[in-house]
């Protein structure tokens, strides 16, 4: 099954170290990109304890709940992202990975490179098309909330 893979860009006002403080405070999410759009309603740290690869975390989104966790950090430069979302059955339907790439543009402005990947499952993979213009859609809509929230300080 071929993933479903795009990137986008954006330049944030923002010294790199307080957008990745932005990007890996979970809970702070609620801030930031719940009720502008996107699917999620609000999400919570799961794992107790300090930031790491391993940190579990509860989406609660407009499909229901799904879990996620940090699959790598490298501060102040790469966050990835892994979630998933099961059938009733216990089967995978959808897996992606979000991450952010950060670089320093200038003394105060960040480059966000947001790479996606997505594999859908099962029958799931017919919808592929479709899934990927959501993805697109949904992950634009949260780059944008994340540049939004800089403007508003």
């Amino acid at each position: 099954m071929k993933p479903i893979e795009f990137e986008l860009e954006r330049t944030m006002r923002a010294p790199i170290d307080q957008v990745f403080a932005r990007l890996v405070d979970i809970e702070g999410h609620n801030d930031w990109m719940a009720h502008t759009g996107t699917m999620l309603k609000r999400t919570r740290q799961t794992s107790p304890g300090e930031l790491a690869v391993g940190t579990t975390y509860l989406d609660e989104t407009a499909t229901g709940p799904i879990p996620g966790e940090i699959a790598e950090m490298e501060t102040p430069h790469k966050i990835v992202y892994h979630w998933w979302q099961k059938s009733k059955s216990g089967n995978l339907k959808f897996e992606g990975w979000p991450s952010y790439h950060l670089q320093p543009s200038g003394e105060s402005e960040t480059l966000v490179q947001h790479r996606n990947r997505l594999v859908a499952y099962g029958v799931w993979r017919l919808g592929a098309p479709i899934l990927r213009r959501f993805a697109v859609k949904e992950r634009t809509t949260t780059l944008d909330a994340l540049k939004a929230s800089f403007e508003r300080n």
